[in-house]
C-alpha cells in the first residue's frame, strides 16, 4: 500500500515538473508566432493611416483650387466712390465689354449685380472670378437729396427706397464674398462713419480687404491719406474711368489671394 502512494507521488512530481516546461515552451512558441504576426498587421495599419491622410490632403488641396476657381470678389463702398466705374473697366480689360450702368446721381447701383467667370491674368497666373457690385452703402438715404438733381419727388422717393432696399442687400451678401476691394473717393475725407462701416463689418468677417483709392486723376487726389486712414490693409491708387494705374492694381488683388 504504501509502495502504491510512493508510485502515485512520483508520477504527480513528474508531472508537475514536466508541465511548466511544456507551459513555458507553449508560450515561446505563441509569442514567436505572434512577434512574427505583429509586423504585419502594424504594417497593415500604417498602410491604411497614410492613404487616410494622402486622401485627406488629397481632398483639402482640390477644395482650395475649387475656390479659387470661383472667388467671389465684393465691391465695396460709400456712393459715387466709382465702383461700378471699377467694375466695368475690370470687365472691358478681360471680357471686352460693360458691367453696370453709371451716374452722376447717387446711387445709380441699386441692386447687387453679378459678372461670373472673369479670368484675370498677371504675370504667370490667372484666377476666375464672380465679381460682385453692390450698390453704395449709406447710413442715411433722403429722397430729398435726389430733388436737387432734378427729380420729381414720386421719382426721388422710389430712388430712394429702392437705394434703402439695395444697401440692405449689399450687405447680406457680406456672407458670401471671399475677398474684397472697397472703393474709396481718393479726393475726399476717408475718416467718415460709412467708411468706418464697412470696414468694421469686413474686419468682424475677417475677409481679405483691398482699399482702392480712385479718382487719383483729379487735382484732390490724396493717396497718403487713405493709407493713414487704413493702415492695417493694402492700398492701391488707381483711375478707373481713365483706366489708369490697373497694373498695379491687378498686382494688389493677387498679391492679396
Amino acid at each position: 500500500m504504501a509502495a502504491k502512494k510512493a508510485r502515485k507521488r512520483a508520477k504527480t512530481t513528474k508531472k508537475s515538473r514536466a508541465k511548466p516546461r511544456n507551459s513555458k515552451a507553449t508560450k515561446a512558441k505563441k509569442t514567436a508566432k505572434v512577434a512574427k504576426k505583429t509586423p504585419k498587421v502594424e504594417k497593415k495599419k500604417e498602410g491604411l493611416v497614410v492613404k487616410f491622410i494622402r486622401n485627406f490632403v488629397r481632398r483639402m488641396i482640390d477644395s482650395m483650387f475649387a475656390k479659387k476657381k470661383n472667388i467671389k470678389l465684393g465691391i465695396y463702398g460709400p456712393p459715387n466712390a466709382g465702383k461700378t466705374t471699377l467694375a466695368n473697366q475690370i470687365c472691358k480689360d478681360w471680357l471686352g465689354e460693360r458691367m453696370g450702368s453709371v451716374s452722376k446721381i447717387p446711387h445709380e447701383t441699386r441692386n447687387v449685380q453679378v459678372k461670373e467667370q472673369v479670368t484675370i491674368k498677371y504675370n504667370d497666373k490667372e484666377m476666375a472670378f464672380n465679381i460682385v457690385d453692390t450698390p453704395g452703402i449709406a447710413t442715411k438715404i433722403d429722397y430729398e437729396d435726389f430733388m436737387s438733381y432734378k427729380m420729381k419727388s414720386k421719382q426721388a422717393k422710389d430712388r430712394a427706397k429702392e437705394a434703402t432696399k439695395g444697401v440692405i442687400e449689399a450687405i447680406k451678401w457680406l456672407d458670401e464674398v471671399d475677398v474684397c476691394l472697397v472703393v474709396l473717393d481718393s479726393t475726399e475725407n476717408p475718416y467718415s462713419q460709412v467708411n468706418v462701416t464697412i470696414i468694421g463689418n469686413l474686419a468682424a468677417r475677417d475677409i481679405p480687404v483691398l482699399i482702392v483709392a480712385n479718382k487719383i486723376d483729379l487735382r484732390k487726389a490724396n493717396i497718403r491719406r487713405v493709407e493713414n486712414a487704413f493702415p492695417q490693409y493694402d492700398v492701391v491708387g488707381v483711375s478707373a474711368e481713365k483706366g489708369k494705374n490697373m497694373e498695379e492694381f491687378y498686382e494688389s488683388l493677387f498679391r492679396l489671394i
